[in-house]
């Protein structure tokens, strides 16, 4: 794609081009009918004042490479309770695939839940980070209790079925 060549110069100048720093001689066209422009002055109000010196980072830990600029993006809130609901309500789920082992993926399912709902409240208030973490250790953790609950009761079913028809045959 090729555009057109632009247009020839009409402005008199005879294809002068401004120089915005003006520090070399002749790049600026010398016209005798009109007087120089003067500098800028001092400023007619008094500046106001700084806003102080940038804040300092901490120092540089040796072996390290060099800090740029501030360290996050702001105020970092504590996410350590919707990590531990979510990696709780994992184990659990994962306990519920090894059999007998139904009661303490109960137990786990129980703390993932607690620990999610802990943290959602937190989270809610403002008071800490990891929603989407907190969630899934709840939901997790209502799920495995369900789950291990339901196999509990099947466990005990099952056994008291064979108790009972283990009893009532006679050799």
């Amino acid at each position: 794609m090729t555009y057109p060549p632009p247009p020839p110069d009409q402005s008199g100048q005879g294809g002068f081009q401004y120089d915005p720093y003006g520090s070399q001689p002749g790049s600026q066209p010398q016209n005798p009918s009109q007087p120089q422009q003067p500098g800028y002055g001092p400023p007619s109000q008094p500046q106001q004042p700084g806003y102080g010196p940038a804040p300092q980072l901490p120092p540089q830990a040796p072996g390290y490479p060099p800090q740029y600029g501030a360290p996050g993006y702001g105020p970092q809130l504590p996410k350590g309770q919707a990590i531990g609901s979510m990696v709780t309500g994992i184990i659990s789920v994962a306990g519920l695939c090894i059999p007998y082992i139904n009661f303490a993926s109960l137990v786990l399912g129980i703390i993932a839940a607690i620990l999610g709902g802990v943290a959602l409240k937190k989270i809610n208030r403002g008071e800490a980070a990891g929603k989407g973490q907190a969630i899934t250790g709840l939901v997790l953790g209502i799920i495995v209790c369900a789950l291990a609950a339901i196999g509990i009761i099947m466990f005990f079913a099952v056994g008291a079925t064979m108790l009972g028809t283990g009893a009532a045959t006679t050799y």
